[in-house]
């Protein structure tokens, strides 16, 4: 009895002997050890989209000032992504900023051409607000064009660089900018200039027609974020915001000075926090 039991024991042990594995099945062959999908570190970046990315307004009035910008620019006030993931000279030398101020999704094709030139590890993408932010409510972008015309630009980057990485931004809650710039005299002066005047327009105006064409202008915003989420999914190397500048309630000392609807320093510096903070995580 005691010969079977140190049989069975010897046995079970074997299979353990010098710390080895079991063998595997003849033919097989170990796997590499895959790189993950999503790099947290990528050596450059090239931002494409609208007058926020462009720093406009936050330097000086009704002038783009890319050295602020979010995504690329090297003001330590801002502390931009570039410079949160390649420090300062690395933002200098690998990031490029394409971005246009008044760019609607119409022309995000041709700016993602132009990335695509240089190269990236990632692309950042905020654009949306001037498809919005037209002369009246019944101007702006439809959401299936809207829908088409990123696909188009998404399928223009892939054609070249198939791994580059995707970062995209939320539309912000133009509603929330209206509320908190409307409490500024000389804000809504320069509103009257043309800023986004589907949602700014007759600022004070609490009538029922106001009411509706603001809640439109929001509605299509929800909707146009959508259509990023989505479109985004379908890219196993790009990565949604998860609605978080849409969701983040930007402050008076977050506006710009000048105009009370773009962001200022303080809150080019959020956006770049955010952006930051979900290019960095380890999950989506």
């Amino acid at each position: 009895m005691l010969a079977v039991v140190a049989a069975v024991v010897l046995g079970a042990a074997g299979c353990d002997i010098g710390g080895g594995s079991p063998p595997r099945p003849e033919g097989t062959k170990a796997r590499a050890a895959r790189p993950p999908v999503w790099d947290r570190s990528p050596d450059s970046i090239a931002a494409v989209g609208d007058s926020i990315t462009r720093g406009f307004d936050a330097c000086t009035v009704l002038s783009d000032c890319p050295e602020a910008s979010w995504a690329t620019g090297g003001d330590a006030r801002v502390d931009s992504l570039a410079v949160r993931l390649l420090g300062v000279p690395g933002a200098a030398e690998h990031s490029w900023n394409y971005a246009e101020t008044g760019a609607r999704m119409a022309d995000l094709p041709e700016q993602m051409e132009q990335a695509a030139s240089r190269g990236p590890e990632l692309v950042t993408v905020m654009v949306g607000g001037n498809d919005a932010c037209r002369s009246s409510a019944s101007a702006m972008t439809s959401v299936a064009d809207f829908r088409a015309d990123f696909e188009d630009a998404m399928a223009t980057l892939r054609s070249t660089l198939p791994k580059t990485q995707v970062y995209v931004s939320s539309v912000p809650n133009l509603k929330r900018l209206w509320s908190e710039g409307r409490t500024n005299m000389l804000g809504k002066q320069v509103w009257k200039l043309g800023i986004c005047p589907s949602m700014l327009r007759d600022a004070d105006d609490m009538s029922g027609a106001a009411v509706l064409r603001r809640d439109s202008v929001q509605r299509r915003v929800v909707e146009y974020n959508k259509v990023l989420r989505e479109v985004c999914a379908k890219d196993r190397r790009c990565r949604f915001d998860g609605d978080a500048v849409y969701d983040y309630r930007f402050g008076t000392d977050e506006l710009s000075r000048w105009d009370w609807f773009h962001p200022s320093k303080d809150g080019q510096a959020r956006l770049a926090e955010i952006a930051y903070r979900r290019i960095t995580a380890k999950n989506p």
